[in-house]
């Protein structure tokens, strides 16, 4: 098949790109690198199937030929950039999703968008399941994000009861792997980059506040299954397997077998508390869960990103099975 992705530069974009190519399928990749990376992408120019195209999906664009699938991935998804760039975040939840469904429309072909957890909010209900409305503040700093992706799934549903197309919605908790950007603000990425340096871990609050945290290759197989359901309602996709975020900093400093110091700092504005996805919907429509355990995904996430930082490749130590469960 055809696929048409934007966002495709980015952390998730690229590994679904990569695993379409393996699977003999076409990708035309679209991207403003605004957040993206080429160099996520560049292993794949050797490939007869891959077209990289430089395009801002915001405005518009064209083309040719037939598309099969619609991905649209593209948004600014880390606190760093979507504080930086609200009207751009805005824009690729609006304008951006606007014109990747009329793509679609255009061509009959599937639509998938990748909406998030933060849909959800600061949450009052605990697990998330899909059916929750969420407790988002409507005018804080993180709305940007926020609403951005609740009127994404409010126009792709929209699209689908108007012109039948054939869509899904994606509700992305947590997720990690290489291709990350050290500096992007997640608390994976950074917990690496600050122990890569001999910095002291950053902990806001007390760190009572809990995550999940889901491997990408677990995340790029719920997507591709979702891709091809007839589910058009959202739907979780995530590691149920919760921590806290002190937790989730004592695993790193297992992983890195020193004496890494953790320091507090105030909890930003509208952070959530808690964050774990109820996935039995996903497991009964998808038979999807995640297969890759923390220890096995942080140990290649941080071996990708002593590789990228040119430093020696020391032991990455195995977590205690305390911190692992």
């Amino acid at each position: 098949m055809r696929y048409a992705i934007s966002g495709a530069a980015g952390f998730i974009g690229s590994h679904i790109c990569d695993r379409l190519i393996a699977s003999g399928h076409q990708v035309i990749a679209l991207d403003n690198l605004i957040t993206g990376h080429y160099e996520n992408l560049k292993h794949l120019d050797k490939s007869a199937n891959f077209q990289y195209r430089s395009q801002d999906v915001c405005q518009p664009f064209k083309i040719e030929g037939p598309v099969d699938r619609v991905f649209h991935l593209a948004s600014l998804a880390s606190p760093v950039d979507y504080l930086k760039n609200p009207l751009e975040t805005l824009e690729s939840g609006s304008t951006g999703t606007r014109n990747m469904l009329e793509l679609a429309l255009e061509k009959n072909a599937r639509f998938l968008v990748t909406s998030t957890s933060e849909s959800y909010g600061d949450p009052l209900e605990h697990p998330q399941v899909e059916t929750y409305w969420g407790n988002v503040n409507p005018v804080g700093l993180r709305s940007c994000y926020d609403e951005s992706k609740r009127y994404a799934e409010a126009i792709t549903m929209a699209y689908h009861r108007v012109h039948g197309l054939k869509t899904n919605i994606a509700r992305i908790f947590n997720t990690y792997g290489p291709r990350m950007a050290l500096n992007d603000g997640r608390v994976v990425p950074a917990f690496i980059d600050q122990a890569l340096k001999g910095s002291k871990l950053t902990v806001f609050g007390d760190g009572s506040q809990t995550r999940s945290f889901c491997y990408i290759s677990d995340m790029v197989d719920g997507l591709l299954r979702l891709s091809e359901s007839d589910e058009r309602y959202p739907v979780n996709l995530g590691n149920p397997a919760e921590m806290t975020i002190l937790q989730f900093a004592k695993a790193i400093q297992a992983k890195f077998g020193g004496d890494i110091e953790i320091e507090y700092f105030p909890l930003p504005s509208d952070d959530p508390k808690l964050r774990r996805p109820d996935i039995t919907k996903a497991k009964a429509l998808l038979n999807w869960e995640p297969k890759v355990g923390l220890d096995d995904g942080l140990s290649k996430t941080i071996s990708y990103f002593k590789q990228l930082c040119g430093i020696p490749m020391q032991p990455v130590y195995s977590l205690p099975k305390a911190i692992e469960a």
